[in-house]
């Protein structure tokens, strides 16, 4: 039987993340495992050449990052009350990151929430859950609005 021992829970700190991080908690619970938290700040890269100096991206990034780990302990002490939990602010593309990250740690599966984009916001942006679905090697659940 397959054992889930390690759950990466990717927030975005929407309305939507405190259920994906419900939803963790719920699974987390009963199996006895450890909940990593990973938000994805954008690295600004892309950018670089607009006439923007890169100190000055590096320095905006920096206070994203500042400001996200901030938010999620916040977030990690008024969601996981009954199980062990930590949180990760990584940058860059948030598929990408998520998914390295997640093999890194050895983890088991992710629990990450949609926006269910349609039309041409979905043409525009993508879906990080279908990148994540469709690449990942572990389960995924997902969460939808």
């Amino acid at each position: 039987m397959a054992e889930v021992k390690k759950i990466l829970c990717a927030v975005d700190f929407s309305e939507m993340s405190s259920r994906v991080a419900d939803y963790a908690q719920t699974l987390a619970k009963p199996l006895n495992s450890a909940v990593k938290v990973v938000y994805v700040a954008p690295s600004l890269s892309q950018y670089v050449g607009f006439h923007v100096p890169p100190t000055s991206i590096e320095n905006f990034v920096g206070e994203i990052v500042s400001g996200a780990e901030k938010t999620m302990d916040i977030f990690i002490q008024e969601n996981f009350t009954d199980i062990e939990a930590t949180g990760q602010v990584l940058t860059g593309y948030a598929a990408e990151e998520i998914l390295k990250y997640a093999e890194k740690e050895g983890l088991d599966m992710i629990i990450m929430g949609t926006h269910g984009r349609k039309g041409i916001d979905r043409i525009l942006f993508g879906s990080v859950a279908e990148k994540i679905v469709k690449a990942a090697p572990i389960p995924v659940l997902t969460i939808r609005p």
